[in-house]
């Protein structure tokens, strides 16, 4: 009896081991991942959810409350980090009740009966960035305290933090001493800073921080291209008994030095944002994209850390899919840092697991209705008004769609001055559902069947979003016409 005992105690020692390491994996054994929506034609919520599942992505950083894919997230082990907008900080720090009541309608409403996994709030985006001037500065502490404390009044403050995911040019070292550890935080915000920083110690939340190595490179032309990645050969940067040998953990470390000072060098630090795009500029390609993402995975998930801090560090890769609506003001390739294409399909292969495994590709959300096979493309034929209205045309036409594509070091760079044009006439043609009145141009453009693209420039069809909507209804109408005549027959034979 005392064996039997002792081996049902062993095998619940081992179940309850296995569980254990099930949640450390779930916590740090794998990337999140931020899932942007400003798109014009967007995928499914629950084929995407699908599709998170598939790859093995168990976190997810929404800038928004969005009931739709909170409801396609119900039921899934995904964990959630559920952001407030900046234009909401001013009423969120005036008003506790309007923070309490956003709390209880995108928080408590999902979190209580266990259906998502509402893991971290959000409380704004980037709100100390210098593009800002400040505007956000008065409202940013109060309003991180009154979501927190509707949080803790909901009884979630145990299980759901309130941070603020900070630009890291939050803190600086400088240009006399370049290295981390001179690292602290910038002198117009620092005690503001400091005073978030003990206010999240306080809740046992993470300082957020989003690192950018892309934006390292793209904004010096001096900047040594290797030390972008995480496999590069570039000289090492040494900094007392430290050596970089990329810009990431040096950016980290520069942190992690600014919390020392700051008095508080245990706070966990989570990576909010961090990746390379695809297109949109002569280093934002996919060869690169894939180089730093796969680096940076395998290099966060190793446990080797950074040379200030050790053990893996928990990540959300920047982004999941392409926006095509973004602003370009920082530049061309904002569009363009999806891992998937707008439409769901993986633009190159990546190991999310970080164990480098050959030919590990990812899976493409499921089901997609595409439009009709259909482009519109400048007539190959001479026009007589081409030459006067063509610019203007190509103009208006990219200023309602997306010809990112088409800039200095981009993917359809190559293309001629009649390329240009077809290719500015087929994205508004296609951000306009293909409506036969949106190929025109002054008589310009005609609609082909013909598909345009070249190996290097891809003229997409977009997504039919109103398909299945389409099918639904077209069900539903029948639905109603058959139990209206099965009506009609019961009355009859009665």
């Amino acid at each position: 009896m005392g064996r039997r005992n002792d081996h049902h105690f062993l095998i619940l020692c081992i179940v309850g081991l296995f569980a254990f390491m099930g949640m450390l994996t779930r916590c740090w054994g794998s990337v999140g991942v931020n899932w942007g929506t400003m798109a014009t034609q967007q995928l499914p919520p629950k084929s995407v959810v699908k599709m998170l599942k598939d790859n093995g992505f168990d976190k997810v950083k929404l800038f928004e409350a969005d009931d739709s894919i909170l409801n396609a997230l119900v039921g899934t082990d995904i964990q959630v980090m559920l952001a407030i907008p900046n234009y909401m900080l001013h009423d969120m720090s005036a008003d506790p009740l309007m923070a309490t009541a956003w709390v209880q309608e995108n928080v408590s409403a999902y979190v209580y009966t266990g259906v998502v996994k509402i893991r971290y709030v959000a409380v704004g985006n980037e709100p100390f960035l210098r593009t800002y001037n400040g505007t956000y500065l008065p409202y940013i502490l109060p309003a991180l305290k009154n979501i927190q404390e509707a949080i803790n009044k909901a009884g979630l403050g145990s299980e759901v933090k309130a941070t603020i995911p900070f630009n890291a040019d939050i803190y600086f070292s400088p240009e006399s001493t370049p290295v981390p550890s001179a690292g602290d935080f910038r002198p117009e915000v620092r005690d503001l800073t400091i005073q978030i920083v003990q206010y999240l110690y306080s809740n046992d939340a993470p300082f957020v921080v989003n690192i950018y190595p892309y934006l390292s490179l793209y904004g010096n032309i001096y900047f040594p291209l290797d030390f972008a990645f995480f496999d590069g050969s570039n000289k090492p940067v040494r900094d007392g008994d430290y050596v970089y040998t990329n810009v990431f953990d040096a950016n980290f470390d520069t942190l992690v030095w600014s919390l020392k000072k700051a008095g508080f060098p245990e706070v966990k630090i989570v990576v909010g944002e961090v990746g390379w795009p695809t297109d949109g500029d002569k280093n934002a390609n996919i060869e690169n994209a894939m180089r730093f993402n796969q680096g940076l995975i395998q290099h966060c998930l190793s446990g080797q850390g950074t040379p200030a801090r050790k053990g893996k560090i928990e990540v959300y890769l920047f982004s999941l899919i392409d926006e095509n609506t973004k602003s370009i003001a920082p530049g061309n390739f904002e569009r363009h840092w999806g891992i998937f294409e707008f439409d769901g399909k993986p633009k190159y292969e990546l190991d999310l697991s970080g164990k480098m495994q050959k030919d590990k590709g990812l899976v493409a959300v499921e089901g997609v209705n595409y439009m009709h096979k259909r482009w519109c493309v400048l007539k190959p034929e001479g026009v007589d008004n081409a030459e006067e209205d063509l610019p203007k045309n190509i103009d208006y036409a990219c200023s309602l769609s997306d010809c990112t594509a088409l800039g200095y070091g981009s993917s359809c760079n190559h293309l001629s001055a009649k390329g240009n044009a077809s290719y500015a006439f087929n994205m508004y043609y296609q951000f306009k559902n293909q409506n036969s009145w949106d190929c025109d141009f002054d008589g310009l453009a005609v609609v082909t069947n013909d598909d345009p693209s070249d190996d290097k420039c891809h003229f997409p069809l977009m997504i039919s979003v109103g398909h299945s909507m389409v099918l639904l209804l077209q069900k539903r109408l029948l639905f109603i016409i058959l139990l209206e005549g099965c009506l009609v027959f019961l009355l009859l034979v009665s």
